[in-house]
């Protein structure tokens, strides 16, 4: 396997993040992140050809409450004690430091007035305030290619073990808003990872899932 770029594709978010997490055991690199072991696969790039929140394989073996931890990042504003006190994701999106800027309204009312637009482009990352914690999701990128509305997403690092698969539903969520409030269809979700990883804590739990699902 080339050391990269790695395409994958799929059709829903589950199979996009079981597909990932047996590229990771299975050709992951060990490297070590924060001190913790892990294996990685550098540069890669995600395709979901139909994201739907409601992911059935997700609901099924996702851990309800990192779910749920993961929508209120994404949707609550507040400080998110797991992560330094840093903002979360709503208050970088919907009151971008705390300024009152709705970046999710800003890109409807682009797209609205031009929907050939190539730059409705949000960021989440705040350099003024993140000295210490940097949102691993920092690029939103919206457009209107063949009249769907497609998500491309730049991320510095994604934990495919046990966070990844809550970002690929609130990802979605946030794709599906824009969608419906510009009154047209969902298209692909396009995730730009430099590192997709998996823990050594979560090796063991992630064969399983895989294994299950390949019917092993």
């Amino acid at each position: 396997m080339p050391d990269y770029p790695h395409c994958l594709e799929s059709d829903s978010l589950g199979d996009c993040w079981l597909q990932t997490s047996k590229l990771i055991l299975e050709f992951g690199q060990l490297c070590r992140y924060e001190g913790a072991p892990t294996r990685e696969i550098a540069h890669l790039m995600l395709t979901i050809r139909s994201p739907d929140p409601q992911d059935p394989l997700i609901a099924q073996y996702g851990d309800p409450g990192w779910l749920a931890w993961m929508h209120d990042n994404f949707f609550v504003q507040k400080e998110v004690a797991e992560l330094g006190h840093a903002a979360s994701y709503a208050i970088r999106l919907f009151n971008y430091a705390n300024q009152g800027r709705d970046q999710i309204q800003w890109i409807v009312e682009r797209l609205q007035g031009d929907p050939e637009a190539r730059s409705a482009t949000v960021t989440t990352f705040m350099p003024l305030t993140d000295t210490t914690y940097i949102p691993c999701i920092s690029l939103l990128d919206f457009w209107i290619p063949a009249g769907m509305v497609e998500l491309v997403v730049y991320a510095h690092s994604l934990d495919f073990g046990k966070k990844a698969y809550g970002n690929l539903i609130e990802l979605a969520h946030l794709q599906a808003s824009v969608a419906s409030q510009l009154n047209r269809p969902m298209g692909k979700l396009i995730i730009h990872v430099k590192s997709a990883h998996i823990y050594e804590s979560e090796w063991d739990d992630m064969e399983k899932i895989c294994a299950r699902e390949n019917g092993h």
